[in-house]
């Protein structure tokens, strides 16, 4: 069973007939307040695919969370110019210059049409193959990062960072499909299409097939596209599939851009700032 169909089956019969009865009402409403005609409902069926999409966008905006509302602000910090998304073959051509022998992908994959919101495809190593532990995988990209960056690149002491069990979910998903792969390719955006919004708010709106990407995941595409992050103003980077719990305080990792160098470090899962946007990932259809 897929990812997608074992979350349709979490739905009962009773929501699924509430929530089409709703629909029916909706229309026997409008009939009866004359808003509807014999003419009306014709032209309703002959812009069938037109309705439906409207349709669609009510039922996202009406069953959207409301949680954590209040974390979002505008913001108009985006990509550098220049930034663009480079072909699967390149990156993964990349990848085995950095990391000799860390294997291939099923490039093909990238013909597919994008999921909706997705930016591109990104070749992503599964981080089993480079160390026995999530941590020591981290700290090896962030090592490469380091290197091919001049020595740009600051971190404090290794964190015990705590991955989110949806995004290790989804990654298994994209994994099972892509067996004999040691380089995933994953559908994703790079941190525009939530820009301004805190951590939590993110993990609350995300699609049913999307989730944050982690900070092996992230460091791997900054790895292989650089140029996304060259100066302060570019938009800086949240690493909503991963938390860093330390005293009292859920924290979420990020990477900044200061002082000439990309910045790792964590912040409070609930700021709002116009400089953050999260990265997320798409579980393919």
């Amino acid at each position: 069973m897929t990812m997608s169909q074992t979350l349709i089956t979490t739905i009962t019969e009773g929501q699924k007939k509430q929530i089409k009865r709703f629909a029916e009402d909706a229309v026997d409403c409008a009939i009866a307040k004359g808003i509807l005609n014999k003419d009306g409902i014709q032209r309703l069926i002959e812009n069938g695919g037109d309705f439906q999409s409207h349709i669609a966008a009510g039922i996202k905006e009406f069953s959207a969370s409301n949680q954590y509302a209040n974390e979002e602000v505008n913001s108009h910090y985006t990509y550098p110019k220049g930034y663009k998304i480079k072909g699967i073959t390149e990156q993964t051509n990349i990848l085995r210059q950095i990391f000799p022998g860390v294997g291939y992908a099923d490039e093909k994959l990238a013909e597919r049409p994008l999921p909706a919101n997705a930016e591109g495809w990104f070749a992503i190593p599964r981080w089993e193959r480079m160390s026995p532990t999530y941590g020591e995988a981290v700290q090896i990209v962030f090592g490469m990062i380091k290197r091919t960056r001049n020595d740009k690149f600051y971190t404090p002491c290794p964190l015990d960072l705590n991955r989110r069990v949806q995004t290790v979910a989804m990654l298994k998903n994209i994994g099972d499909q892509q067996r004999g792969s040691d380089i995933l390719v994953i559908p994703a955006q790079f941190g525009v299409r939530y820009r301004g919004m805190s951590v939590r708010r993110v993990r609350e709106i995300v699609d049913t097939l999307e989730f944050g990407m982690g900070v092996f995941q992230v460091a791997i595409m900054l790895l292989t596209h650089p140029e996304r992050f060259q100066q302060f103003y570019n938009l800086w980077i949240d690493c909503a599939g991963d938390d860093y719990i330390f005293d009292t305080v859920h924290a979420a990792p990020y990477f900044s851009f200061r002082y000439n160098k990309v910045r790792f470090s964590t912040r409070w899962v609930g700021k709002q700032d116009v400089k953050f946007g999260s990265i997320s990932g798409f579980v393919p259809k």
